[in-house]
């Protein structure tokens, strides 16, 4: 399952977990309550955002445009306003997690995965694999769309 992290010896699925334990290994959740709540207040606000992005794949055509626009503004004034805001206090450690990345090995870090992703998905097989239409990932028909719809309550 992906994502998945390995470190100290265990294999981690979930975002949200693995966040947690990299963030406490390195003493980034914060001193005390008000801090961990604080950072569990970012953290599901790039889960919501995030959201909002990969449900903007099943809009209907002619809904796209407006979506997108809808996305950029949420995103610049609701998201990224507020992650700026925090970025300068001393009660969420943003730069200090910026940091500890930074020191990770190269193969760890997320520019590397980035690279790996486009290596991996332009070996001929595996494009093949990721067209639109192909067995492995046939185009959302409108019972797809639907199933997506209802898990994530739409």
């Amino acid at each position: 399952q992906v994502p998945l992290v390995e470190i100290d010896g265990m294999k981690t699925v979930q975002t949200r977990a693995i966040l947690s334990y990299i963030a406490g290994k390195y003493n980034l959740y914060g001193k005390d309550l008000k801090e961990r709540a604080l950072t569990d207040t970012y953290v599901e606000g790039i889960t919501d955002l995030m959201q909002m992005i990969l449900m903007f794949a099943f809009s209907p055509p002619e809904a796209k445009e407006k979506n997108l626009a809808s996305i950029a503004e949420k995103a610049t004034k609701r998201y990224f306003s507020a992650f700026a805001k925090v970025s300068d206090s001393a009660e969420v450690p943003v730069k200090l997690v910026l940091t500890v990345i930074k020191k990770f090995p190269k193969d760890m870090n997320i520019l590397a995965v980035q690279a790996f992703k486009m290596k991996m998905s332009n070996m001929p097989t595996i494009k093949k694999s990721l067209q639109p239409g192909s067995r492995r990932k046939p185009p959302p028909d409108e019972r797809y769309v639907a199933t997506v719809m209802e898990i994530f309550k739409v």
